[in-house]
């Protein structure tokens, strides 16, 4: 394809995807912005910041980053801002990404935990945390959704995803044991296929040529 101003000129590819680079006071920020509108659940804001409006991340690569930080020790969203922080900016975009995150929340914390303890016995207040509980289940499923629907083209994974639901949302088994027996079995799991689809990619490679 030409160029309309220089016929001569090859136009550029159009490129799919525009990754942005966030620097330390974006990463601050950003999370900052987060740790103030996010009630209940961030997992679903932080979907919506990193992925849609900021594109620091594909779809594809925050799931790859939760599954991570599922898999460790302490809370889902403060790991995610660690380890995002971690991939663009070193320990200063950790260390930004986590203070941003955590500053306005533990304020409000401290003095709901104030009002709290003074009303915890009024209806209106019981109402406003069952309110708050019911917002927070709609953001956490309309996410996994979200995360769910790229596994829709690889049956495997979406078997995976599905006995993990199945041993921990319905036969109760524990997390732990959960993560340590499916974790080892995704990951070969996923290697073997990755092989086979590698090896059957080359070979209609090796069949055009």
């Amino acid at each position: 394809m030409l160029n309309d101003n220089n016929p001569l000129s090859p136009t550029p590819p159009v490129t799919q995807e525009v990754r942005v680079v966030p620097t330390s006071r974006e990463l601050f920020l950003g999370f900052l912005g987060l740790g103030m509108t996010a009630f209940g659940g961030a997992l679903p804001l932080a979907h919506r910041m990193v992925v849609e409006r900021h594109r620091w991340l594909t779809e594809a690569e925050f799931v790859e980053l939760l599954g991570l930080c599922q898999f460790l020790p302490g809370g889902n969203i403060i790991n995610l801002s660690v380890a995002l922080g971690m991939r663009f900016r070193g320990v200063k975009g950790a260390l930004a990404a986590i203070f941003g995150l955590i500053a306005v929340p533990s304020m409000v914390v401290v003095m709901l935990g104030i009002l709290y303890q003074h009303y915890q016995h009024d209806p209106l207040i019981k109402h406003l945390f069952a309110g708050l509980a019911a917002a927070a289940s709609g953001l956490l499923i309309q996410m996994a959704v979200k995360i769910a629907l790229p596994l829709r083209k690889n049956l495997v994974l979406a078997g995976l995803a599905t006995i993990c639901f199945i041993a921990i949302a319905w036969l109760r088994v524990p997390l732990l044991w959960t993560m340590l027996v499916m974790t080892p079995v995704s990951v070969l799991v996923t290697a073997k296929f990755a092989g086979r689809n590698d090896a059957n990619s080359d070979a209609k490679k090796g069949a055009a040529s």
